[in-house]
């Protein structure tokens, strides 16, 4: 007779969570009606939490959760819950933390053993099938026969976690010091790989914010020997194999130190904020190959993460079939010898030498991940090419390579649209449009934007955090307030048009009225009308996604400076002075900290321009590297605090101000933008 399930997890739109729909496991997902149900039957709770692109996850699947002997152990002692930890964060974060304090360490798939209140007992990443049967039965067993053991523990680890939440106000005045960036940098640079860029070791992860925060401090200090640092890591990225040669993007990280080897998996997140990078060092680099990596991975979120609702997807997956119809990771992205030799013909031995099809770029089972070690400038005269010639020869190679790429099987696409990475793919598509001047850059932010305000933005000014067929769910968490805003004062920088400045302010007064503690001048992960968790998060740690604290922190400086509100500055200030001290500890993990620290020991100017040629003076000052400025502008009279009383009829001006001084009105953006780059 088979035996009858009750998964629930067919009625769910997450891709992750629909992958798990048809196994023998009795899947809920989290919910009051789950949370009751283990409370009323005294049952121990199992959270397993991971995402449709994560290879590990799909291997416990296969192993553990499609097994009729791991299910009937699973179904008949536990309540099983599913949650795809991008849809619901909040409960990533919180069990994450109580994983780390158990084990050590975390990461996904992330498996929960918890009492029926939710406080965790036992837990760990990814389990084999016997270790996973046989844990589950030996805690079984002691829920049963010694309870209080359980409960003993579950009250200690839950007090400890939050203690760790608990980030105290400074007692004493602190004072934002130059002193404390220094001595962090002085202390990171011995992580520094200066052989293959970024940090030391492997795995190796882009970590675009921390590059960011590097290219700004070396710029604006003049330290050259950090700059070239910071130049080798971004083109041994994009010369490794964790960038896409053929379709653009990036995948999630290296599992070698010289980024050959990725972890197949790309995110949106990961593009948005890289594509932002790239950018700003071609703004200010003149690097071509730089605008090559923008306009390449731009052209991969169109063709592959962008829905026609102008919505962007959230992830590609790892793993995909094979020419043998296996799931295999990377074998989208792969290729053999004789493929290579085939599809390219007599133009296959400059291919070779250019990618590295030997013994250096070669995986595993005769495949071959495209690997660069040279400029193209080194290449070209080494072989005797024109550079123009070569970067032609290269377009043809990997337009043939594409067009038979594409005859594959794709990896499996996560199409949920998640608010917060959203808004970073906003800010990734204004950054490019402000470096390269492309209007169709402009056009899918603005086209994203209105998604978020007619999908996700509700009536009562709140945000929802997840899309799919046209379905909003999930109330906002801090990281999509806090990542609109930044978007919405990009696209004002990039337009001039102050809705946006309008709308960032007021999502951050919302933010304000709904996650901001006054105690500890920081602001929660959830709002405090949501569901309460065992404990409440505060997000201050920079990591691959910078945390929603520090971003909020920098707009509310932007912000407060546009509006001259000064309760944003003051929060944005006193938010800086109670993480400030925890920085030269940890300084990869506090770097968009740093960037705001820059804004107030270093100059910091406010650029207003003015007339009918607003719009052209805003162009030349957007294709400048300029970090350390806020431009406003207008073509007509604007009673905007920046533009008040400064928009002459038929008079074209640009006012430069700091610290409160403005000088003299110009003509000219060139003498203003000198003015600025001479000064840092």
């Amino acid at each position: 007779m088979t035996k009858k399930y009750t998964n629930q997890l067919v009625h769910e739109s997450s891709p992750y969570l629909l992958q798990h729909a048809h196994n023998p496991v009795n899947w809920q997902t989290w919910s009051e009606a789950a949370l009751t149900e283990a409370k009323n039957s005294n049952k121990l709770i199992i959270i397993s939490i991971g995402y449709s692109a994560c290879h590990w996850c799909h291997v416990m699947e296969h192993e553990s959760f499609e097994d009729e002997g791991v299910a009937e152990i699973m179904n008949q002692h536990y309540i099983n819950i599913k949650v795809d930890r991008e849809e619901r964060p909040d409960l990533d974060q919180v069990y994450m933390k109580a994983v780390q304090v158990m084990t050590g360490s975390g990461g996904w798939p992330m498996n929960i053993v918890a009492l029926p209140d939710g406080r965790p007992v036992w837990g760990g990443t990814y389990f084999k099938k016997e270790h996973w049967k046989n844990a589950l039965t030996k805690i079984q067993r002691l829920f049963k026969e010694d309870p209080n053991q359980l409960l003993d523990y579950a009250e200690r680890l839950v007090k400890g976690l939050k203690q760790i939440d608990l980030i105290p106000a400074p007692k004493d005045a602190t004072k934002i010091d130059s002193s404390v960036l220094h001595e962090a940098v002085e202390k990171w640079r011995f992580n520094f790989d200066h052989t293959n860029g970024g940090s030391k070791g492997a795995p190796k992860f882009m970590m675009p914010n921390n590059l960011s925060f590097l290219f700004r401090y070396a710029y604006q200090q003049n330290d050259k020997e950090l700059m070239e640092y910071v130049k080798l890591s971004l083109d041994k990225i994009t010369y490794g194999g964790i960038y896409d040669h053929v379709g653009g993007g990036f995948s999630r990280y290296s599992v070698d130190e010289r980024w050959h080897i990725p972890h197949f998996e790309k995110m949106l997140y990961d593009n948005a904020q890289l594509i932002s990078l790239y950018s700003k060092a071609y703004a200010h680099t003149g690097n071509i190959w730089y605008k090559e990596v923008v306009e390449q991975s731009l052209n991969f979120i169109k063709d592959e993460f962008t829905d026609t609702t102008g919505a962007f997807y959230s992830a590609w997956d790892a793993d995909s079939l094979d020419e043998n119809k296996n799931l295999e990771e990377g074998a989208y992205f792969v290729w053999q010898r004789k493929q290579l030799e085939t599809l390219l013909q007599e133009e296959f031995p400059l291919f070779q030498e250019y990618y590295n099809i030997n013994r250096l770029g070669n995986w595993e089972h005769e495949n071959y991940v495209l690997l660069r070690t040279t400029s193209d400038k080194e290449f070209a005269l080494r072989f005797n090419l024109d550079e123009e010639e070569l970067r032609e020869k290269k377009q043809s190679w990997l337009k043939i390579l594409k067009q038979e790429r594409q005859k594959r099987p794709k990896p499996g696409l996560d199409d949920k649209s998640l608010t917060s990475w959203n808004a970073m793919m906003i800010t990734g598509y204004i950054d490019a449009y402000k470096a390269l001047g492309e209007i169709k850059y402009l056009e899918s932010a603005l086209k994203n934007a209105e998604f978020i305000i007619s999908q996700q933005l509700q009536e009562n000014g709140t945000l929802f955090h997840s899309y799919k067929n046209g379905k909003s769910n999930i109330n906002g968490f801090l990281e999509d307030y806090a990542f609109c805003i930044e978007a919405f004062i990009g696209i004002y920088q990039a337009t001039f048009n102050e809705k946006w400045l309008h709308l960032a302010k007021q999502l951050s007064e919302t933010s304000i009225a709904n996650f901001y503690n006054e105690e500890t001048n920081l602001f929660y992960f959830t709002a405090k009308n949501d569901e309460a968790l065992i404990t409440r998060s505060v997000e201050v740690t920079d990591n691959v996604i910078p945390a929603s604290n520090s971003v909020m922190a920098n707009n509310l400086f932007m912000l407060g400076n546009y509006f001259g509100d000064t309760s944003f500055l003051q929060i944005a200030e006193n938010m800086l002075k109670t993480v400030s001290h925890q920085i030269i500890d940890f300084p990869i993990g506090y770097s968009n900290w740093m960037n705001l620290i820059l804004n107030y020991t270093e100059d910091f100017y406010e650029v207003v321009v003015t007339g009918t040629k607003a719009e052209a003076m805003r162009k030349q000052f957007s294709e400048n590297y300029i970090p350390n400025a806020l431009i406003a502008g207008s073509d007509k009279v604007s009673s905007f605090p920046l533009l008040q009383d400064r928009v002459v009829d038929g008079e074209q001006f640009v006012y430069l101000c700091t610290e409160g001084k403005c000088q003299l009105p110009s003509e000219n953006m060139e003498d203003i933008i000198k003015q600025i780059k001479h000064s840092d």
